[in-house]
C-alpha cells in the first residue's frame, strides 16, 4: 500500500511539473515583445504576408507589425530611424547602412529574382544582342549590380550597354512595354508583367545563380528581441510550408490585396519555390561587397561574419 501511495504521489508531482511547464511555455510565449518589419512589393514578401494572414505569427505568441514600403529609400530611412526592427532587403542596403554606421544584421537570404527582359521589337534574345543598346536600370541598386553580373557572365564590359538610370519601377516597366527602350531588368512581379505583355525573357538571376536578396534586422533587435525572431522565422516557415504545397489559385487574390501587386500579376506571375529561412551562401556576400568597393560605392568591405548572424545560436 505504501508503495503504490508513493506512486501516485509520484505520479501526481509528474503531472503537475507537465501542467507547469506547459503554463510556463504559454507564459514565455504571451510575454514576446513585438517586432517591426519593411516589406516591398514583391515576391520576397510573400511567405510574411501568408504568415501573417493564416495566423501563424499568433500560434508563436509574436505580434508582427508588418509595414509597407513603395521605395527603398523610405524603407531604409524608416529602419535608421527606430520605426523599423528589420525589413526584406538586398546586400547593397546592408553594406551601405554599415558603411553610414548604423548597423545592421542578415538574418537570412530571401527567394526574390530579377530579369533582364528586352522590348518586344528590340530583337534581342540574349545579352550580347543588346551591346550599344539602351539598358534601363535603377543606379547603385540590386538591379544595376544583377545587370552587371550578367554582362560579366557573358564576357561583355560594363559599357558594352548604354545604362539608362530610371529608379521608378513602373516607369520603367512602361517605357519597355512602349519600345522606348531596348532592355530592363525588373524585379518580379514587374518582370512577369512583362513577359506576359509580349516583352522576351533574356536572363535573370536565378539562372546567373546570382542571389543578393536577403531579410536584415538592426543590431540592437538581434541582440533585444532574439526569442521574437526566433519566433518569427518559426512562423515564416510555416508558410514557406504552405506556399509550397497549395496550388497558386488558392492565395493570389490574397496576395495581390495584401502586397500591393498590379492586378495583372494574377495570371502573370509564378512564384518561385520558397525555401526555408538559411543564411546566405559566403560567395553571394563577398561577391556583392567586392562589386560595391570597386565600384567606390564603399571604402571598404566587410566578411561575411561582420554582416551575418545565425539567430540559431
Amino acid at each position: 500500500m505504501k508503495k503504490m501511495l508513493w506512486l501516485a504521489v509520484a505520479a501526481i508531482v509528474a503531472m503537475c511539473a507537465m501542467v507547469a511547464g506547459c503554463g510556463g511555455q504559454q507564459a514565455e510565449k504571451k510575454e514576446l515583445q513585438g517586432i517591426s518589419i519593411g516589406v516591398m512589393p514583391d515576391i520576397d514578401s510573400v511567405p510574411i504576408i501568408i504568415a501573417e494572414e493564416k495566423g501563424y505569427f499568433a500560434e508563436e505568441g509574436l505580434k508582427v507589425d508588418i509595414q509597407k514600403f513603395k521605395s527603398a529609400m523610405d524603407r531604409d530611412a524608416a529602419l535608421q530611424s527606430g520605426n523599423l526592427d528589420g525589413a526584406i532587403s538586398d546586400m547593397l542596403a546592408v553594406a551601405f547602412a554599415k558603411a553610414g554606421g548604423f548597423d545592421v544584421k542578415v538574418t537570412s537570404y530571401t527567394d526574390g529574382t530579377y530579369k533582364l527582359i528586352a522590348g518586344k521589337d528590340a530583337g534581342a534574345s540574349v545579352p550580347q544582342d543588346l551591346a550599344g543598346k539602351d539598358v534601363a536600370v535603377s543606379k547603385n541598386t540590386i538591379i544595376e549590380y544583377v545587370t552587371d553580373r550578367i554582362m560579366a557572365s557573358q564576357n561583355m564590359p560594363e559599357d558594352s550597354i548604354n545604362k539608362v538610370v530610371i529608379p521608378q519601377i513602373p516607369t520603367r516597366l512602361e517605357m519597355l512595354q512602349n519600345g522606348k527602350l531596348a532592355a530592363a531588368t525588373l524585379p518580379e512581379p514587374m518582370g512577369s508583367i512583362a513577359i506576359a505583355n509580349g516583352c522576351r525573357f533574356i536572363t535573370d538571376s536565378e539562372e546567373m545563380n546570382v542571389n543578393p536578396g536577403v531579410m536584415m534586422f538592426t543590431a540592437k533587435a538581434a541582440t533585444d528581441k532574439k526569442a521574437e525572431l526566433q519566433a518569427f522565422y518559426r512562423a515564416y516557415n510555416k508558410a514557406v510550408m504552405y506556399l509550397n504545397e497549395h496550388p497558386q489559385d488558392e492565395y493570389m487574390e490574397l496576395i495581390i490585396e495584401k502586397s500591393g501587386f498590379p492586378a495583372a500579376a494574377k495570371d502573370a506571375l509564378k512564384l518561385p519555390k520558397y525555401r526555408e529561412a538559411g543564411l546566405p551562401a559566403e560567395k553571394d556576400i563577398s561577391e556583392c561587397i567586392n562589386w560595391m568597393v570597386q565600384k567606390g560605392l564603399i571604402k571598404q568591405g566587410y566578411t561575411y561574419d561582420e554582416l551575418v548572424l545565425d539567430l540559431s545560436k
